[in-house]
């Protein structure tokens, strides 16, 4: 009775996509029998090479935690994407933004895409490569990823609470089509190249959302004579109210207030108060100072429905 059985010769490494496009995976059948001698006997069958063919797949991925938030007339507004190779061979792929989406409230106009060159997953200007398509399209090895940024300036006809969709397409520069199409001889090692699942195109989306924070700034006074009443004589003390209100949505930045201390009148020491609680008169840790001849307060960021209130106090002269 003759048993044949079969030995692989090569065993190709294994990735998480599969294995490596270009892959000899060989076989060599061996059959053995007994001969009328009573002698054992192995043939080996004739070795059969089979060569892997490449996979074009991508996948791209916006990496923005939500939408990302600017204002009317902004430029160099960065989303962020992730594009990865998919596929089992390395592969080039042609980058392109998608602005014109229905459904949005309005059109950004992308000026550049920008390939994270220093790998930190953040924008940095003058760092990072600009794109341009055909020249430097981005090569991948199989499952290996790069980080995009799309940079766009916002209309100046923007409004509050105003919401735009950016799509990034990543396309495999050997080819696209059904899941199935044959590219032969274009993939790694000569193999052919066979349209994947994604049809060697990806695609994913980012928006921008509007955020017009603006800030109502009103200031008024009360006045306490020293007789009881509210008329402003001589030794009267007035006390001054710096009310900033953010409006809209999002946030301002380094929100802060300033006032000269009005002539005729001399600044109460120890009077600077902030949303009630005292601040001192020096340029210290706090956020208010008395500079000899004005009251000044600083905020940092304020988010939109948020107000800070300051208060201070003069006695007319």
């Amino acid at each position: 009775m003759a048993i044949v059985s079969a030995t692989i010769v090569f065993s190709p490494p294994a990735m998480a996509t599969g294995t490596s496009a270009g892959t000899t995976i060989s076989n060599i059948a061996t059959a053995t029998y007994t001969n009328a001698g009573g002698q054992p006997v192995s043939i080996p069958s004739n070795k059969v090479d089979l060569k892997v063919d490449e996979v074009l797949n991508v996948k791209v991925a916006s990496t923005d935690p939500g939408d990302v938030s600017t204002a009317s007339g902004s430029t160099n507004q960065v989303l962020s994407f992730s594009v990865t190779n998919t596929g089992n061979g390395s592969e080039a792929f042609r980058l392109a933004p998608v602005n014109a989406i229905g459904g949005d409230s309005f059109d950004p106009a992308t000026t550049s895409l920008v390939l994270d060159t220093n790998h930190n997953n953040v924008y940095d200007p003058g760092v990072d490569t600009v794109y341009a398509a055909g020249s430097n399209d981005p090569v991948l090895a199989a499952d290996a990823s790069i980080r995009v940024f799309v940079l766009s300036t916002i209309p100046g006809t923007t409004t509050d609470g105003q919401r735009a969709q950016t799509d990034l397409t990543a396309t495999a520069v050997t080819g696209t089509g059904a899941p199935g199409t044959v590219f032969a001889g274009a993939g790694d090692g000569g193999s052919d190249a066979i349209v994947g699942a994604s049809t060697g195109v990806g695609r994913d989306k980012g928006f921008y959302i509007v955020s017009a924070a603006t800030v109502a700034f009103v200031k008024s006074a009360t006045v306490a004579d020293p007789f009881g009443g509210t008329k402003s004589i001589p030794g009267s003390i007035i006390t001054y109210t710096l009310l900033a209100t953010v409006t809209g949505s999002g946030a301002v930045a380094n929100l802060a207030v300033g006032d000269p201390v009005p002539a005729t009148t001399t600044y109460v020491p120890g009077s600077l108060t902030l949303q009630g609680t005292a601040l001192t008169d020096t340029a210290d840790t706090d956020a208010g100072e008395f500079t000899g001849t004005s009251v000044a307060a600083r905020f940092g960021t304020v988010a939109a429905g948020q107000s800070r209130t300051v208060t201070f106090k003069t006695k007319i002269n």
